[in-house]
């Protein structure tokens, strides 16, 4: 009997180790891994080279490294070892910085990571570092004026876009729209990609409308920042990009996937490039690639402005004081002020009164011919 049942345990052992491993696996692609890519200037050098990158980065770092291109120091709970990984992002020189930080969140990827490499975009020359998914906190002092732009801003509600917004972005891409429906925004959206492959998406369908709706969208927001830029630092542009997570939700992960991966990144390069153009080469970008975060209101990355009082501030503020005490020490202030003020008036009146009735004899030590020797 039991040399029967061996087998069968066996089999009933193998199954239950499969499943344990493919448990592990979805937690650790759902904790997982994500890609952070640090775009360069194409005028200045405000990142290491690409020999020197890190290999792996956390969350508190990128927001540390972030806070240094703005010109705030980095928080004092930072570590001498993640000082060391700015060391190996961050270029060593504190008086050239950036006026503007891009931020953006792509957030849909998990796994799969699209093709980046390529010398078509600005990802291929860009510094990469995995990082850990989770959430950060960076604090930042707001004692300079540190101006803050979002790309999440939402539409008016009187704008819809039209079949000359496919046609027009299209175009940008060196693409095509047709849509031969009375119904507008139904069209068909193609796109040619790297190898000589083309996307086509199909307007009729929702998943490929929300894709490009939010994609247009990104754009939209790109251009309000290019229009309201007075080029007056330190500026911070932050956005996150769930489109990509909604699509891949609708077709799961597959050919059609891929593609729109790379039509978003060759989108977000372009989106760059232009952004260098209007801002003369003083913007740099922190790219974060990762699944999707705990809450989907919350980013992964979230800054803090938190307002400094002076070292007197503070000291004036410790304890309680009431109303007699405050006016106690406000008396003795002016009392000072006053008697300061009295003494430089008589000394002033006594020095000019000493020259005007100076004797006019002549001073034997000043003017007689006194020999030394």
């Amino acid at each position: 009997m039991d040399s029967k049942r061996s087998p069968s345990f066996s089999l009933i052992l193998l199954i239950i180790s499969s499943i344990l491993c493919f448990q592990s696996k979805v937690c650790n692609s759902a904790d997982g891994t994500g890609s952070v890519y640090f775009l360069d200037s194409s005028t200045n050098s405000y990142f290491q080279s690409r020999s020197s990158e890190p290999k792996s980065i956390s969350l508190p770092e990128v927001g540390a490294a972030i806070s240094v291109l703005l010109g705030f120091a980095p928080p004092s709970t930072l570590s001498s070892a993640s000082s060391e990984k700015l060391n190996e992002v961050l270029l060593p020189n504190l008086f050239n910085r950036p006026t503007t930080v891009l931020f953006l969140e792509i957030n849909g990827f998990g796994d799969m990571q699209p093709e980046l490499g390529s010398e078509s975009n600005v990802f291929g020359k860009a510094l990469k570092s995995e990082v850990a998914i989770g959430n950060a906190e960076i604090q930042l002092s707001d004692k300079d004026d540190l101006i803050q732009t979002s790309l999440n801003e939402p539409l008016p509600e009187d704008k819809e876009y039209t079949d000359q917004d496919l046609t027009d972005f299209a175009s940008w891409l060196g693409g095509s729209y047709v849509n031969t429906t009375p119904k507008p925004f139904s069209g068909e959206l193609t796109i040619p990609l790297t190898n000589d492959v083309e996307l086509k998406l199909h307007m009729s369908k929702n998943a490929d409308r929300e894709f490009i709706t939010s994609i247009l969208s990104l754009i939209q927001n790109f251009e309000r920042t290019t229009a309201v830029c007075d080029c007056i630092g330190p500026e911070l542009i932050k956005g996150r990009f769930d489109g990509l997570k909604a699509f891949q939700e609708h077709y799961g992960t597959n050919d059609i996937v891929q593609k729109c991966a790379e039509l978003l990144m060759t989108t977000v390069s372009k989106l760059y490039d232009s952004s260098q153009m209007t801002r003369g080469g003083q913007i740099v970008g922190v790219v974060l690639f990762s699944g999707s975060p705990a809450k989907e209101s919350d980013t992964m990355l979230t800054f803090n402005f938190t307002k400094q009082a002076s070292p007197r501030l503070l000291e004036e503020k410790q304890g309680s004081h009431d109303a007699v005490l405050i006016a106690e020490i406000l008396l003795v202030r002016r009392t000072l002020a006053w008697i300061t003020g009295i003494i430089l008036i008589i000394a002033t009146l006594m020095g000019v009164w000493f020259l005007m009735y100076m004797p006019l004899t002549r001073d034997t030590l000043l003017y007689s011919n006194v020999k030394l020797d």
